[in-house]
């Protein structure tokens, strides 16, 4: 596939996610690709001093309708760290500023005064997690009644009883259900969960954690009617129909340096590792980032945006020029509250 033909199918692949998510309706929720995705992105933020004003704005309360905040004329902004020098008197951004100090940031391997798709790619996923990261804190923070640093099971769903969970019950979002996330994150098994622990748990998606992968991939097979047959992997027709066609194949076309997608026999005999013409839980957790994409494989789709959108040369780098062209790309965006992803969580699960 040529490149021309490979940017203008990742345009309108982004154009469709962000039509079908919250980014472009000032914070208000729509159906469709956020709930095909199984989870509520919140926009990428480019730049660490813009999510320092955000989440300043969140604290002060100056959020607009749906919890949309925007860059521009913000004199709370002021009162941010470090953002002095980058604000006008009424709190007006200097963009031009921001991307002249962020862009040396950016270009470490090689500094060649050039931005690749890796660097890129690199700068957002590390952002994405420092959003994770901080959500994590928030709610640690909310729920640690105790105050031992750790959320125990009680602490983080209080609705449920001694009773509900000695009964156990295993139905989506009856207490045993919950308990065995719970467990499956609880790694040194002492029944609370630290930092690491509760982040894994509240951001499943994003976890390296095999117990919660599969866990994952198991209630996907069940929520989904994935597995016709219901017994609990997947043949080459289910893989082909469900996994394929559905999910895996829309989102590698628009992958960087993919110069070809296999067909869906050629993929499931690469994840069939045993040769067992079946793909067990383990064998698909590398489709995890399409069947069920967190915000780091989010990261990675905004990238491969923001590439297409900024390089005027089409050499796959961007440039300082390239990017001041185009700055309001980086920055022209209406921002929404995080407090919408952490009510959903319990919704997507």
């Amino acid at each position: 596939m040529g490149r021309v033909v490979v940017y203008v199918l990742i345009t309108i692949a982004f154009i469709v996610f962000m039509t079908f998510s919250p980014i472009n309706n000032h914070g208000r929720t729509t159906p469709g690709l956020n709930r095909r995705l199984g989870s509520k992105f919140s926009m990428p933020d480019f730049d660490p001093l813009v999510v320092k004003m955000q989440r300043l704005a969140e604290e002060k309360g100056y959020t607009g309708e749906g919890g949309a905040i925007n860059l521009e004329n913000n004199g709370y902004a002021k009162e941010v760290e470090d953002a002095d020098e980058y604000l006008s008197d009424d709190g007006r951004l200097n963009i031009t500023l921001r991307l002249l100090v962020l862009f040396p940031l950016l270009d470490k391997k090689p500094r060649d005064g050039l931005i690749s798709f890796e660097e890129l790619e690199a700068w957002n996923v590390e952002q994405a997690r420092e959003r994770l990261a901080y959500r994590t804190q928030r709610e640690i923070q909310s729920r640690d009644k105790d105050g031992d640093g750790a959320i125990n099971f009680k602490e983080y769903l209080p609705q449920f009883s001694n009773e509900d969970i000695e009964r156990n019950e295993m139905g989506h979002g009856e207490a045993g259900w919950w308990m065995q996330q719970f467990r499956n994150a609880d790694v040194d098994r002492n029944g609370t969960l630290d930092f690491d622990e509760f982040n894994n748990f509240l951001h499943p998606e994003d976890s390296n954690n095999k117990d919660i992968q599969k866990w994952i991939l198991r209630e996907k097979l069940k929520c989904r009617r994935m597995d016709d047959d219901r017994d609990g992997k997947l043949n080459l027709a289910e893989f082909s129909m469900y996994a394929y066609d559905g999910n895996y194949k829309s989102y590698a076309e628009f992958e960087p340096n993919v110069a070809r997608v296999g067909t869906a026999e050629e993929k499931f005999l690469e994840l069939d590792v045993n040769k067992d013409n079946f793909l067990s839980e383990e064998e698909l957790i590398p489709m995890i980032p399409y069947l069920k994409p967190g915000e780091l494989s989010y990261a990675k789709h905004y990238t491969s945006y923001l590439i297409h959108e900024t390089d005027e040369n089409g050499d796959g780098y961007l440039s300082i020029d390239e990017m001041l062209n185009h700055e309001y790309t980086f920055y022209g965006t209406f921002f929404q509250d995080d407090e919408d992803y952490d009510d959903e969580f319990h919704e997507e699960l």
